[in-house]
């Protein structure tokens, strides 16, 4: 089955393309549809959750020219580039007549994967007077030539993107395993604190990661989304039950180029809070709130512990990495006795990428 993190789900150039696009899996039975761009859904007027999952075929109807159906058939079995010209039926009934163009996809073993369709409307060339042969050979070398270079393009990011994930998560898994090693070897508590400081940190950048190559826009990154995934991974590895997190998150999406430092100042003061606000055996709730307010970032970590800006002292260390990232982000950082516990205001441009 083809992944639902493939990169043309993501691809700017089919989902603003004016060409109608659809994507079928091959390796589905009855080759459904799993990708349809805007124009494709404006074009039919069925919504995205009305045609995922269906054959093409539902846009026939009962004057669809059953030679051109035969002749789209055969192409799919033979796996052969074909372009047809078929009357097909919008959800509402009304018809219109359809310039179809369908390529191939295959993988680097020449299995075909995917089959990639563009549609174009030519219900006025029949109206107004018979389809001129000249006019409609144009008409679908243009449509066959935009297949291919959309075809070529997508096929060169998907192969380029899988490579770029496949390594850099086997990079980070390699730093992870190496400072799990040496935390387990070091006797030193002051040692054993700052790997696991580590550990945490290249925990927060590959939270960032799957983040980024999970999402529909791999340009832009879910603060939010990735906040819910910090906290289940801080909740996981501090063994505070007794530690309750209350989130009031509005999505807000800032450019990728500020996820990585943004996620390491999230991460820092969120660990500094469970380490330092708490002592053992005391119980208290830590409240993180995200706020879009104009072009402007404002996320709010709190808690009700000990106070004195506790959750921000750390060993020095991670206190330093907050200023500096700050300072890359162009961001204001603000520390307020929340009486009870410590209040830290991070401000931030939403738009514009980090210096």
């Amino acid at each position: 089955m083809t992944d639902e993190s493939e990169p043309w789900r993501a691809s700017a150039a089919s989902k603003s393309a004016r060409v109608a696009m659809i994507v079928t899996d091959a390796d589905q039975p009855d080759n459904p549809i799993i990708y349809a761009n805007d124009a494709f859904l404006k074009l039919t007027g069925y919504a995205r959750e009305e045609v995922i999952g269906r054959n093409c075929r539902f846009l026939q109807g009962s004057d669809s020219d059953r030679a051109e159906v035969a002749k789209i058939s055969h192409a799919l079995q033979t796996g052969e580039d074909v372009t047809a010209e078929i009357l097909n039926y919008r959800k509402d009934g009304s018809s219109f007549w359809n310039a179809l163009q369908i390529n191939p996809v295959r993988n680097d073993k020449g299995v075909i994967t995917c089959f990639i369709a563009s549609q174009v409307d030519v219900s006025d060339t029949h109206r107004d007077e018979p389809p001129v042969a000249d006019g409609r050979n144009d008409l679908e070398r243009v449509v066959a030539e935009r297949t291919r270079e959309l075809t070529q393009a997508l096929e060169q990011k998907t192969a380029l993107l899988h490579e770029v994930d496949h390594r850099v998560k086997n990079n980070l898994q390699l730093i992870s395993s190496l400072l799990l090693l040496q935390n387990r070897r070091v006797t030193d508590p002051a040692v054993k604190h700052a790997l696991r400081g580590m550990l945490e940190r290249v925990g927060a950048i590959a939270t960032v990661h799957r983040r980024l190559f999970q999402s529909d826009d791999i340009e832009r990154f879910d603060v939010s989304a990735f906040i819910r995934d910090l906290v289940a991974d801080l909740m996981g590895t501090a063994g505070r039950n007794d530690i309750a997190f209350e989130l009031d998150l509005e999505r807000v999406e800032v450019p990728a180029a500020k996820a990585a430092p943004l996620a390491l100042v999230a991460n820092e003061l969120l660990s500094n809070a469970l380490r330092h606000a708490f002592p053992v055996g005391q119980a208290g709730r830590i409240l993180i709130g995200i706020r879009r307010m104009d072009d402007t970032l404002r996320i709010e970590i709190a808690d009700d512990g000990v106070g004195s800006g506790a959750a921000t002292q750390s060993s020095g260390f991670g206190l330093t990495i907050v200023q500096l990232l700050c300072q890359q982000l162009k961001a204001k950082a603000e520390t307020t006795d929340a009486s009870p516990g410590t209040r830290v205001v991070i401000t931030l441009p939403v738009n514009g990428a980090p210096h």
